[in-house]
């Protein structure tokens, strides 16, 4: 019986959301958690009121979003920030998440993007049927991310001591696609190969 629900995760800097792409090219239904955290968190965005509540109007900038660079900072220096944010994005970010899959044709695979679905234990785990990990190497990752975003070091760095370790990510995988190394084809060759696995295809 093909795989209905996939859960796609990997660290900052491991090329997820281009594996999410090739996936929707495949014919999935693209469910992009990161993405509903940002329509939140932007002027008008229904966790605004809450936020601004909570950690007082500093905490949202001229434009009425989410300063996420001052918000970042203060999570990095004070756990409990991440905790309160959290308790208000993540009962948002479930709901927006089931809109957003219900919109799939019926019998399309429905993939869930979600960067931190290993650090949420059991939340998503039992939402979905398989999780497939993006994998690199933690310097791989740091060279992506200071290439592609213009992050310094420490910065990302730290970001990664947030996360889940590489291993910890491993091992809560049904499947694994290391993305170092490779290139493009190589890599839409290895998410082919599942795409055929869980759709049955010889």
């Amino acid at each position: 019986m093909p795989i209905q629900t996939i859960g796609l995760t990997g660290g900052i800097g491991s090329g997820k959301s281009t594996v999410g792409q090739m996936l929707v090219d495949l014919g999935a239904h693209l469910v992009d958690t990161d993405a509903i955290s940002r329509a939140l968190t932007a002027p008008g965005g229904h966790a605004i009121e809450a936020i601004r509540h909570a950690f007082g109007p500093e905490m949202i900038d001229a434009q009425g979003a989410m300063d996420r660079a001052r918000m970042r900072t203060l999570a990095f220096s004070d756990p409990t920030a991440l905790a309160r944010l959290e308790t208000i994005l993540h009962p948002l970010i479930g709901h927006q998440a089931k809109a957003h899959a219900a919109r799939a044709a019926t019998g399309q695979p429905v993939v869930y993007d979600v960067p931190l679905m290993v650090e949420s234990g059991r939340r998503w785990r039992d939402k979905v049927d398989r999780i497939l990990v993006v994998d690199a190497l933690p310097e791989t990752q740091i060279q992506r991310v200071m290439a592609r975003s213009g992050w310094e070091r420490p910065a990302i760095e730290a970001v990664l001591a947030k996360q889940a370790s590489r291993e910890q990510r491993r091992a809560a995988a049904d499947h694994i696609i290391l993305n170092d190394g490779i290139t493009l084809q190589q890599l839409q060759q290895q998410v082919r190969e599942l795409w055929d696995l869980w759709n049955n295809h010889p």
